[in-house]
């Protein structure tokens, strides 16, 4: 699938300079910041959703050893 957008002349020497700093394709570029704020914002929502947890269960951590046990039971 392709994309066009449309840059004013300032966003495109700016777009251009990122690429080129980073060695990428202006196309690789784009793909690389879109995938990378969607993770950026993923992670808040994870996030977000674990403080939440936190703030329901009165505020109450899980012990790290009974943490480790439940990853350990999942493998």
């Amino acid at each position: 699938m392709a994309f066009s957008i449309r840059l004013t002349e300032e966003e495109r020497t700016l777009a251009d300079s990122y690429a080129r700093l980073h060695s990428l394709s202006m196309g690789e570029a784009f793909k690389r910041a879109l995938f990378e704020k969607i993770e950026d914002e993923y992670d808040i929502v994870i996030a977000n959703e674990a403080y939440q947890e936190y703030l329901d269960s009165g505020c109450k951590a899980t012990p790290v050893a009974e943490f480790w046990r439940e990853l350990d039971e999942e493998v």
